[in-house]
């Protein structure tokens, strides 16, 4: 997903479950943050689309934060 969708679709403070490191299907043991936003999406480095969320310290790609923190 792009930023500008993520942005259009998603308010800063959106629910969202949020995986740091690797997600569950490739690690059982993934950490996993149920979690808010706490900006809007960006691209980092030129082609990366990413979030900040409450309680990480470094943003996060999208391909590892699910809207609705339940997942």
């Amino acid at each position: 997903m792009t930023a500008d969708r993520w942005n259009s679709q998603y308010p800063v403070g959106t629910p969202v479950t949020a995986y740091p490191g690797c997600r569950p299907e490739d690690d059982p043991k993934a950490e996993r943050l149920v979690t808010r936003t706490r900006s809007t999406a960006s691209v980092l480095g030129g082609h990366t689309a990413v979030v900040w969320v409450d309680g990480h310290s470094s943003c996060i790609s999208l391909t590892h934060v699910d809207p609705g923190g339940t997942s």
